[in-house]
């Protein structure tokens, strides 16, 4: 099975929520998941050792896309974490009434193939917490289970 490396950046707990909802889904589905919030990682080599990373920050912002906090250093950071032909997908909750509704997943996708990157499917937008969307989340885990 694959080894899967999941970094988010939570604010309020809601991507916090979706990155456990996927890792209780590829741990099931036998892979092994390491689980680790942007707040506790730097992004030299982050994604050494793994088959695939799985990306979730949440943003806002109405005249600028602004990510969270925490993950924000990471993303400035992307070329260093080692993404060149490793396989890629994110993810992140939001709020719709925003501008840049969930425009994190964009940013990390573009920056991502910039890389060289491989996008493993479409990315994750959640609007609200893992309980508004639990069918997009299990979707999603499958769409990147079929690409490991």
């Amino acid at each position: 099975m694959s080894r899967i490396l999941i970094v988010y950046g939570s604010s309020t707990g809601n991507t916090e929520g979706i990155a456990q909802k996927l890792r209780d889904y590829l741990t099931a589905a036998g892979h092994e998941v390491d689980l680790r919030n942007a707040a506790e990682v730097s992004a030299p080599g982050l994604a050494d050792g793994f088959d695939a990373v799985l990306l979730g920050c949440s943003a806002w912002g109405m005249e600028e896309l602004e990510l969270q906090d925490d993950f924000a250093p990471l993303f400035a950071e992307m070329d260093s974490m080692g993404l060149a032909g490793r396989k890629l997908a994110a993810f992140a909750s939001g709020d719709s009434s925003y501008e840049h509704f969930c425009g994190a997943v964009d940013a990390i996708e573009a920056r991502g193939r910039e890389l060289g990157a491989i996008i493993m499917t479409e990315g994750l937008k959640v609007d609200g917490d893992v309980s508004s969307a639990p069918d997009d989340v299990k979707a999603f885990a499958e769409a990147v289970q079929q690409q490991l």
